[in-house]
């Protein structure tokens, strides 16, 4: 007997809901609502906000649903559904974030790597890291748009470039740009934390 996956288990919903079933789109739902909202919360502040657009999200999600067709996974479909009603929210209140431009989708291809930050784990350097954790999470929020998205939905929810591209609606070797300057951006505002550990070792 097949396996089936998780594109297959929500594309069954998807069909049911379709169909009228209400519940379905309900499980699909409770599935999704918080991955949503994690994802907003990259986007937009305030939590009530946060609740409003996700939930706008799924309204509009659900109204849209008789188009969607499975070419592509059903998260990747809402996940870009989702980005795209947290920018008009912002745009519509005048607070739409800077949108960065002048991505080169032509060395994109080449910036699959990132350098590869060390990860201190000892107990006196337990302060050390909560300042890291407090950059790295000040630096995400300080991105463009564009950058903050495509790293949040890489690290935060470790999905593939190609899903990516897809809820970007752009070039893989756009969204490969994007990860590596919001990366690049990470590392130079970490750098001098890291080598303070460093020099606070004794042994």
């Amino acid at each position: 007997m097949e396996t089936r996956t998780e594109r297959d288990l929500d594309q069954e919903l998807v069909v049911r809901a379709q169909a009228g079933d209400k519940r379905a789109f309900e499980l699909l739902v409770i599935k999704y609502q918080r991955r949503i909202a994690r994802l907003l919360s990259r986007l937009i502040r305030d939590p009530a906000e946060i609740e409003d657009v996700t939930q706008e999200a799924f309204i509009k999600a659900y109204r849209a649903l008789p188009a969607f067709r499975g070419e592509s996974a059903f998260y990747t479909w809402l996940y870009r559904i989702a980005i795209n009603t947290a920018k008009n929210y912002l745009a519509a209140n005048g607070r739409r974030p800077q949108i960065s431009t002048g991505y080169s989708d032509e060395d994109g291809e080449s910036l699959d790597v990132a350098e590869q930050i060390p990860d201190y784990r000892t107990p006196e350097s337990e302060l050390s890291n909560q300042q890291i954790v407090s950059t790295v999470n000040a630096v995400v929020d300080s991105l463009p748009d564009e950058l903050r998205t495509a790293i949040t939905l890489r690290e935060m929810d470790g999905l593939s470039y190609e899903d990516i591209a897809s809820m970007m609606n752009c070039p893989i070797g756009t969204v490969r740009s994007r990860i590596f300057r919001a990366r690049e951006a990470i590392s130079s505002k970490l750098r001098p934390l890291l080598e303070s550990v460093g020099k606070d070792k004794r042994w």
